[in-house]
Parts: structure tokens; sequence; C-alpha cells
């Protein structure tokens, strides 16, 4: 028996990075997957690489009408949500001198409030002793530099997972949050890519920052979704409330 067989999962973010990583490992542990993503042409593409058991619904958090068009999805193809993944996120780097308010609204509209009523809106679908995991990050527990933002918005989802592990006790659902370190996404490519032009100092600064893990290298997608299969499925089953760091010891000392 898989050890996710004939569970429906909900995996937001799950075109690309972490999410595919995700929603492959999910259906390959048997569990049948709907993965969002706010561009049409890299959600398709994903579906294509799961294969099997997996549907894609363009979707962006931020708009509570695109969340009302997935679950209605979900309802009427599956009829319930055993394990939802919030993981969609976005992070620029911005000083706090070059903080704009529409750098704010974005980064919070879909760290925050897309993933609030990512999870809101999946409740009455939710299955009593079901799996909540929120995607938070390191960066919620160390001072990023020209990150304040990412950084405060993770720091909510932290709090999220304390607090609506108590919110859902007593449907047993539990929530857990994961906090991934420095891990080979597009995302955290493009990051790279935005703070330096050169290739050159591009390759320095991973260098520099692999420096800081412990580990010494930057982790893989997989990595993390070995983390959320443990956290989706009963081997996990005494575990709610906690942040669990995918880091290689980055935040740890």
């Amino acid at each position: 028996m898989k050890k996710l067989e004939g569970k429906i999962a909900v995996i937001t973010g799950g075109n690309s990075g972490i999410g595919l990583a995700t929603a492959q490992r999910f259906v390959a542990e048997g569990a049948y997957v709907f993965i969002t993503g706010r561009r049409q042409s890299e959600l398709d593409a994903a579906v294509r690489q799961i294969g099997k058991n997996v549907t894609g619904v363009q979707s962006d958090v931020s708009n509570l009408a695109d969340l009302d068009r997935l679950y209605a999805a979900v309802k009427e193809q599956k009829g319930r949500i055993d394990i939802l993944f919030a993981n969609a996120g976005v992070g620029e780097f911005a000083t706090l001198v070059a903080i704009t308010e529409e750098h704010f609204d974005k980064t919070f509209g879909i760290n925050v409030k897309g993933l609030l009523f990512t999870v809101q809106k999946a409740l009455p679908l939710f299955q009593d002793g079901g799996s909540i995991i929120l995607t938070a990050s390191t960066a919620a527990s160390k001072g990023v530099e020209g990150f304040s933002l990412y950084n405060a918005t993770k720091a909510a989802i932290r709090s999220f997972a304390r607090t609506w592990t108590v919110d859902l006790k007593q449907r047993k659902i539990r929530v857990n949050a994961i906090s991934p370190g420095s891990i080979d996404t597009p995302a955290s490519r493009l990051s790279l890519s935005g703070l330096v032009q050169s290739e050159q100092l591009s390759e320095q600064l991973k260098k520099n920052l692999m420096s800081t893990v412990p580990l010494g290298r930057i982790g893989s997608p997989d990595e993390v979704a070995k983390v959320a299969s443990f956290l989706a499925s009963d081997d996990s089953s005494y575990i709610t409330g906690i942040e669990l760091f995918v880091d290689g010891g980055s935040a740890q000392i």
C-alpha cells in the first residue's frame, strides 16, 4: 500500500519548483492531485510532466473568485480534499527605502491573504483527520537583507500554523509548516538573476549562499517534497503545529 493511496490533494503553486516536485511525489505515493498556477502554459506543461492522476486549474490565490473556481472543480470531480499543500508564494528583493505600496500589496496579497483564503475556502470539502501543509521559509527566522516584506509574510505563515492547529483540533485536521532554506527552483534562480546581471557574479553569490549552509550545498525541490509527503501521510499522525526546517541546517546555527 502506497502511503497516500486514494487521497485527494490540492497543491497551490504546483506548476514548478517545490510544488511540482511535491505533486509528482504525491502521485507516485498514490494520491490524485489538483495543481494550480497563474500561467496556463506552465500549468499545462506541469500536467504533462506529472502524467497521470492530476488536474490543473489556472488560478491566482490572491483572487478569491479563482479560489472558488478551484474548489468548485475539486468538488465536481472528486467531492473532497484529504491534503492541502498551500505552497503558492512570491518574493522580490527590495530594501526598506525602496518598498512601494504595489510591492507590499502583491507580496502580502499572495503570501498571506492568498494562503489564508486558500485554507479557509478548502474547509467545507476537507475531510476530518486530514493534513494541511503551509510553505513558510527560513526567512521568517533570519534577517535577510532587502527581503523584509517576504520575511514578514513567512513569519505570518508560521503563526497561522500554530493558531489553525487549535482552530481545527475538533476536526483532527493537522496543520504544519515547512520552512525551506536555499532550494534550487526556477523562482530562486530568477531572484538571483534579478540581483546581479553577470553570470560570474551570480555564481559567486551562490557560493556565498552555500557557505552559510552546514551541509555545504543548495537543496533540491524533491528534498522538500519528501518532507511534504511525510507530513501529508499517516507517518506524521501525531505531529501538528510544527515548523519543519528543510534547510541543510542554515537556520539552526
